[in-house]
């Protein structure tokens, strides 16, 4: 998204062309070949929306050497797909899980790449076997969604991207303490500088469930914040600032030749009066792999959906189906196991995570057998109750004298029976949260 930010802001506060010139020549290219995406490309369907693959970059050599141990190549630590609608009204970013298990398709050798040979396997091998043109094939196979072109963002360039726009906000329900993301962080809201927010996106095993999914929502939540940060006049109204933004986010990035400066100008210009909460984020539909542990599945129809929903530029507004009074992706919830059963919170934690919920914390009740599944709540949280609860299949819900957090606790009891199916059409799978979503709001 961070090309698509500059080009739109480039274009909001008219800079100079010298600038325009300066700024787009900082970014790097590499050329993705037809014969790499291969004959059998899907087709483009609206021809005048764009989709565009975005990867954060988790190679450990260099500048980014003190953030993980050194291995050979790149991974994609970050897969999303970038669509913006053929009207410039609104956009939506998906995320794919990098523990996704896919068919991954073949590819050929290139840069010294050995290539990839057709099998099932996690959807972020194909960055380390065929670089950028073989994860640009691999996403096109898998959704049916003609990509328009790719930006690649490395680990510092996107903290000199927070540092430029002087700190980006969030809220944080717990304090983390995370070495080896090299994050140490008290609760509540705060601005996170850039090497704070490099460990906030990354962290994965001191929050919420420890799973890649827990990793992806904070993500979008932090894009979102960042991008409110720089479409605000906060930002657009301090001429250094902005511009200090802009190179540092060009200079960042690697896309394909196409995006020349051109067609990111025409994009900004087209797309200057789309607001930050015109931009939806959706996590793929998934669920853990009951076959190979470790590894998520894409939920079917609902995933394909999706893709179809993008590929043919619909609106996610269209899908059929109920709409909950509190959407998920805004509710935080702690769960706690009340039973004697190991392991139980952490299940129903990545249900819930699976279905948009914000998990906050995972313990245990303070005192166990607990008999009744409970829901317990504050004035402030109870608009948000009649959500959760329709997703379990027993429970109660107390509110909590007093209380003033919008958090809800779950408390699993002994009377547990587990959550409700999805049905094929359930909207709220698949709505995502939009850029003015405030977690501490929620």
């Amino acid at each position: 998204m961070t090309a698509v930010v500059a080009t739109v802001v480039l274009a909001a506060v008219g800079v100079v062309i010298g600038v325009y010139v300066k700024l787009t020549g900082n970014v790097k290219h590499i050329e993705v070949t037809g014969d790499e995406l291969g004959a059998t490309r899907p087709p483009k369907v609206a021809t005048t929306s764009l989709n565009v693959l975005i990867v954060g970059s988790d190679q450990r050599d260099g500048k980014n050497a003190r953030y993980g141990r050194s291995v050979e190549g790149e991974r994609t630590d970050t897969i999303m797909l970038a669509h913006l609608s053929s009207k410039r009204d609104g956009a939506m970013v998906i995320s794919f899980p990098r523990d996704s298990l896919v068919q991954l398709p073949a590819c050929h050798a290139k840069g010294g790449l050995p290539g990839q040979q057709p099998h099932l396997g996690m959807i972020n091998e194909s960055f380390n076997s065929g670089g950028i043109g073989c994860t640009w094939k691999t996403i096109e196979s898998l959704t049916g969604i003609h990509i328009d072109h790719f930006v690649k963002v490395d680990f510092t360039g996107f903290k000199s991207m927070v540092d430029a726009v002087g700190g980006v906000d969030v809220c944080l329900p717990q304090r983390i303490d995370d070495t080896k993301a090299l994050l140490h962080l008290p609760a509540g809201r705060q601005s996170l500088n850039g090497e704070q927010a490099l460990g906030y996106v990354r962290a994965r095993y001191s929050m919420g469930d420890g799973s890649d999914i827990g990793r992806i929502q904070r993500q979008q939540m932090f894009i979102s914040s960042m991008l409110k940060k720089v479409m605000s006049g906060e930002t657009l109204t301090d001429p250094a600032r902005l511009l200090g933004f802009l190179d540092a986010a060009t200079k960042a990035v690697t896309t394909d030749p196409q995006l020349t400066p051109g067609v990111m100008k025409d994009l900004a210009t087209s797309a200057q009066g789309m607001t930050a909460g015109q931009i939806r984020f959706i996590t793929t539909p998934w669920h853990y792999s009951v076959t190979h542990p470790g590894r998520v599945e894409w939920v079917q129809p609902q995933a394909r959906t999706l893709f179809q929903i993008v590929a043919k530029d619909k609106s996610v507004a269209g899908i059929k189906g109920g709409q909950a009074k509190t959407p998920r992706s805004k509710i935080n919830v702690e769960v706690r196991n009340g039973t004697l059963r190991s392991g139980l919170a952490t299940t129903v934690a990545v249900g819930l995570e699976q279905r948009g919920y914000h998990i906050t914390k995972i313990g245990d009740a303070p005192r166990k057998p607990v008999p009744r599944t409970t829901v317990h709540y504050s004035p402030n949280g109870a608009s948000r109750v009649p959500t959760l609860t329709a997703d379990l299949l027993s429970g109660t819900a107390r509110p909590v004298p007093g209380a003033t957090t919008s958090r809800l606790v779950l408390t699993i009891g002994d009377d547990w029976k587990g959550l409700k199916a999805l049905r094929a059409d359930d909207s709220e799978a698949l709505k995502g949260f939009d850029a003015t979503h405030d977690t501490c709001a929620s």
